[in-house]
């Protein structure tokens, strides 16, 4: 079995001071990037990254690339997923939350509706919640055996904790309102090419 080096971690101190000789992409869905982003970070979501995997390697060969996320898991994965292939990368410690926690600014995209944006995070606690509530009530009202619908949703979260995945926030991902437009992703490809 193959090993790969883990991703080198930086903190929120060490990433603002190199910020200038980052390139910065950010995998989480345009939504969230267009709430609030690391000044001059691209956006190329998780499930693209592979699409992408070209402009990343051309630009970690020209300097050093971060990938951020909310908290560091996704960008984490990311990072793991872009070792496999060959490509070093770092991730931000504790991700954007960290570093508006800091103090540090975030960019907003011009078009931003805040109201739509909400963070993957908040999606899957929202739908996860619903869902559960929606069993112990169709168990309720309908038949016994739907309780099996919250148990399932139960099961779920303690297995993506244990793995640290979630594929509640993968099928959520796949959703139009967190997909990028493709002219996005194209252009977005573009300036990664240029770096």
């Amino acid at each position: 079995m193959t090993s790969f080096p883990a991703p080198v971690t930086l903190g929120t101190e060490q990433a603002r001071t190199r910020l200038h000789e980052l390139t910065v992409i950010d995998v989480r869905t345009p939504a969230e990037y267009a709430a609030g982003h690391l000044p001059g970070a691209l956006n190329i979501p998780l499930d693209h990254v592979r699409r992408a995997l070209p402009e990343i390697r051309h630009a970690a060969e020209r300097g050093h690339v971060l990938v951020v996320c909310a908290s560091g898991a996704r960008s984490e994965n990311a990072c793991k997923l872009l070792a496999e292939q060959g490509v070093t990368t770092a991730t931000l410690a504790g991700g954007t939350g960290a570093w508006a926690a800091e103090g540090h600014d975030l960019h907003t995209s011009a078009a931003c509706d805040t109201r739509a944006g909400w963070s993957m995070e908040r999606q899957v606690r929202f739908t996860a919640g619903t869902l559960v509530l929606l069993g112990l009530v169709l168990g309720l009202i309908v038949h016994p055996a739907l309780l099996l619908i919250s148990a399932g949703i139960a099961g779920g979260l303690v297995f993506s904790a244990l793995t640290n995945t979630c594929g509640m926030a993968a099928m959520l991902g796949k959703l139009p309102h967190n997909r990028p437009r493709a002219a996005d992703l194209d252009a977005t490809l573009t300036a990664l090419r240029s770096r």
